[in-house]
C-alpha cells in the first residue's frame, strides 16, 4: 500500500548455459539471486526513558517530528498560520461534520503544521497538511488508529468547514507486514474526493497515517486542479516517511 520497497534484478532470471564436453559433467549454470527475507517484526524498541511523560516533553517531540514544507519538498511553502493552536482538537460530529472539540486526556500533545504549493499558470492552490498525536501510552495511540478507520466507515461523506466537503471515503489498515508495510506498527490510508465549491471540479483526497510507539503522524492532501497526481502522491509518502524516521529516532532504544 504505502511505503513499500521494491528492487528489480532488471531480467527475466534466465541464465546463459554452459556446454559440456563428451568426457565431463556441465559445470554449474549459475545460483538464482536470492530474494532477501521479508522482516518479522519492526527493528525498533522504545526507550522508556526516552518516552514522553508530560505534555512539555510531548511537546516538544511533537514540534520535533512534525514535517514542515522542506519534508514534502521543493515547491512547499508555509502556509500562514503554519501550526495548530495548542489546544485544537477536531472532532467529527454526529452529523459528519468536523468541529472543535477538547482534547483527551489520553493525548499529552498533538499538533498540525500546514503547508502548500502556491496557484501558478495551470495549477491550483495545493494544500497539505502533517499531524502529529503524542498519547499517554501506545495502547491509547492503537485506539486512535482503529478509530480513524472507524470514523471513514461511519461517515464515507464529511462536511471538512463551509464550502468544503470530502466523499466516497474508504480506509483501509495495514499492520507490520501486512501489505507492504514494513516500517511502522501500523499504517492506514484513507481515500476520497475533495471538494471546494470555490474552485471548480472535484479532486483527490488523500490520509496516510502511521504508528510509532505511542506516537501517530499523518500526512494529509486536498488535490488541486493542474498537479500530478504521482507526484503530489510522492510528496505525501515523503512527507510520511520523514515523520516515520524521525519519531523512531526521538524514541528508539540507543546502542
Amino acid at each position: 500500500m504505502i511505503l513499500t520497497g521494491c528492487s528489480s534484478s532488471g531480467d527475466d532470471g534466465k541464465q546463459p548455459q554452459a556446454k559440456a564436453s563428451p568426457t565431463s559433467k556441465a559445470p554449474p549454470t549459475g545460483s538464482p539471486t536470492a530474494t532477501p527475507a521479508a522482516p518479522t517484526k519492526l527493528p525498533f524498541t522504545a526507550d522508556p526513558k526516552r518516552t514522553p511523560k508530560n505534555p512539555a516533553e510531548a511537546k516538544r517531540l511533537a514540534l520535533a517530528i512534525v514535517a514542515g514544507p522542506d519534508s514534502w519538498g521543493a515547491d512547499y511553502v508555509k502556509r500562514s498560520p503554519h501550526l495548530s493552536a495548542d489546544d485544537y482538537w477536531p472532532v467529527l460530529g454526529a452529523q459528519c461534520t468536523w468541529e472543535t472539540g477538547t482534547r483527551p486526556t489520553s493525548v499529552l500533545y498533538s499538533v498540525t503544521a500546514y503547508s502548500e504549493v502556491p496557484a501558478s499558470a495551470g495549477k491550483g492552490l495545493l494544500r497539505v497538511s502533517a499531524t502529529v498525536l503524542v498519547h499517554r501510552t501506545e495502547s491509547d495511540a492503537d485506539w486512535e488508529m482503529a478509530q480513524t478507520l472507524e470514523e471513514a466507515l461511519r461517515c464515507p461523506d464529511q462536511r471538512l468547514r463551509d464550502g468544503e466537503r470530502i466523499s466516497g471515503l474508504m480506509s483501509l489498515g495495514s499492520p507490520f507486514g501486512v501489505g507492504g508495510n514494513y516500517t511502522a506498527v501500523d499504517s492506514l490510508r484513507e481515500a476520497g474526493t475533495y471538494v471546494n465549491d470555490a474552485v471548480k471540479g472535484e479532486q483527490t483526497y488523500s490520509w496516510y497515517q502511521s504508528r510509532v510507539g505511542q506516537v501517530t503522524v499523518a500526512a494529509v492532501v486536498k488535490g488541486a486542479s493542474g498537479h500530478v497526481a504521482k507526484e503530489v502522491d510522492y510528496a505525501q509518502v515523503q512527507a510520511l516517511v520523514a515523520m516515520v524516521g524521525r519519531a523512531e529516532d526521538e524514541l528508539e532504544v540507543q546502542s
